[in-house]
């Protein structure tokens, strides 16, 4: 059954929601800058028992506010964003429940698989999630790295999905096109995860109200969880409440 599954984006340390497509080295088209700092959120998804959420910080400078969100909700919060080797095994012992990589697994626009095997091998499978954030090309969806600006060689289909599943313990993928638009989520995109993966799955882009959680069940089969954004009353959106979200949850969950 799918579950709506909470956030936390930073940008220069802020606590925003932005345009996923517009996101470069200048800056980024943005929906939402918070005054409440990242363990603010961290700590509101605790007592609220909301699990599975992640924290992802998009670019320079997030640095301690990721460390006091973990630290806020300790194994309560996937990270991602900058994850190599070197530092995963840290963010674990700083308190992530999982970490999140994505850019790292490409070299020059392919995936390295041997990057993925020493990473999967130096935190465990089990704390392992792929981000595997697309765009829409004449191919398919295809993962797009780099704050979503680079289109990689990889491609969303059965074989793939298959191949890298046992590496990992989850996927989140943003549909990036959509991202931040609250223009409606990529259907098309949902119902080809339903039907490939058999791993927990996060899904984030377009989301506009309670109903898509009601959509993404049922597109999915019940296989893909939803993180709502820039909707989000607590994001300065006024089309759901988190409270709504947290009901949604206890009653199909």
């Amino acid at each position: 059954m799918t579950v709506f599954r909470p956030c936390i984006d930073l940008h220069q340390g802020k606590v925003k929601q932005i345009v996923g497509g517009s996101l470069s080295d200048s800056g980024a088209d943005t929906n939402f800058v918070s005054d409440e700092e990242a363990s603010y959120f961290a700590a509101l998804y605790s007592n609220l028992g909301l699990k599975g959420g992640h924290v992802i910080s998009l670019g320079d400078n997030n640095q301690q506010a990721i460390l006091e969100a973990l630290k806020a909700y300790p194994k309560g919060l996937q990270f991602g964003g900058g994850v190599t080797t070197g530092n995963a095994a840290a963010y674990i012992d700083a308190g992530a429940d999982k970490v999140i990589v994505t850019s790292y697994l490409f070299e020059q626009n392919d995936f390295s698989w041997a990057r993925l095997s020493e990473i999967s091998a130096e935190v465990g499978s089990h704390n392992l999630v792929i981000d595997l954030s697309c765009r829409k090309t004449n191919q398919g969806w295809m993962v797009a790295t780099n704050r979503w600006q680079t289109i990689t060689n990889a491609k969303i289909d059965k074989y793939f999905i298959e191949k890298i599943q046992p590496y990992c313990a989850e996927f989140l993928i943003h549909s990036a096109d959509v991202e931040g638009l609250q223009a409606g989520i990529d259907s098309d995109l949902i119902s080809l995860l339903g039907n490939l993966v058999s791993i927990p799955t996060t899904y984030a882009g377009g989301a506009k109200s309670l109903d898509d959680l009601d959509t993404v069940n049922s597109l999915s089969d019940g296989k893909v969880d939803l993180t709502i954004g820039s909707a989000l009353d607590i994001f300065g959106g006024s089309r759901v409440t988190l409270q709504d979200c947290v009901d949604w949850n206890e009653r199909n969950n």
